[in-house]
């Protein structure tokens, strides 16, 4: 980031009032986006305001406003925030135990019907054949996947063809989608704030009709309210740095700078 503002011209520098930053981890580690706060503010000489990447695509998503934005990409992660600035966050806590109803899920869950299916434990479904087509011979499936530093990007890789393959019918491949749908909006009703607040919901999943649709049934299943988000995590970022009576306020470090301008 420093590095970044160094490049600017000197007019477009003096002309910045505050940083804000948007950092993965900040909500877990206060202590460390307190510590990158003063850091910043020391070297750039503005004011800085500091909070997790979760905080800022949360205000981007929902203008500022309460609610809850759900993530659903490779992994699946919820941050409801009420009017009162308190923050709940549920799942995103990874592939060995949860992100449930995520791309990885989805795609996980796809190649072990398939699996299944080739041997006979399982009953008949496309997914073999679209197992083979997007990851080759299913017997090398354990090693490639296994031998994987990132795992969960493989079986990721997989979600969009069960999905495809649940618009087209097949049996297996739907209800691995309707489950998948019902478990994000298991994890979006444990994080929402009381009362009717909208569901925001983002990532990689929103992009396949099909499940947008389920996914929105789902949500209202659970008398969840969902909306088209509104912004992203820079728009969020911009509104808390320069709205500090945000609900999300009580999640920012904020640090004045000690040189006037």
């Amino acid at each position: 980031m420093l590095a970044t503002l160094a490049k600017q011209p000197d007019d477009l520098r003096a002309d910045v009032q505050i940083i804000s930053v948007g950092a993965a981890g900040a909500l877990t580690a206060p202590d460390a986006a307190a510590e990158i706060a003063r850091h910043l503010g020391d070297a750039t000489r503005v004011d800085l305001a500091v909070t997790s990447d979760v905080v800022t695509a949360h205000a981007g998503a929902l203008d500022g406003e309460p609610g809850t934005v759900l993530v659903a990409g490779t992994g699946a992660v919820a941050c409801g925030i009420d009017r009162r600035g308190r923050l709940r966050r549920t799942d995103g806590v990874g592939i060995w135990l949860g992100d449930d109803g995520s791309g990885r899920w989805i795609g996980q869950r796809g190649l072990s019907a398939a699996l299944r299916a080739a041997d006979g434990r399982g009953g008949t479904t496309s997914l073999v054949q679209a197992a083979i087509a997007e990851l080759g011979p299913l017997a090398d499936l354990p090693t490639r996947i296994g031998s994987s530093p990132t795992p969960e990007r493989v079986l990721a890789s997989f979600a969009p063809a069960v999905l495809d393959a649940a618009e087209a019918g097949d049996a297996i491949a739907l209800a691995i989608r309707d489950a998948a749908a019902a478990a994000l909006a298991v994890t979006a009703r444990a994080a929402a704030p009381d009362g009717d607040s909208p569901v925001a919901v983002l990532g990689g999943l929103t992009g396949h009709a099909g499940f947008a649709a389920a996914l929105a049934t789902a949500l209202a299943e659970r008398n969840l309210r969902s909306t088209t988000p509104r912004g992203d995590a820079l728009d969020g970022a911009v509104l808390i740095g320069s709205r500090p009576r945000l609900p999300h306020e009580k999640q920012v470090t904020r640090v004045r700078s000690a040189f006037p301008r």
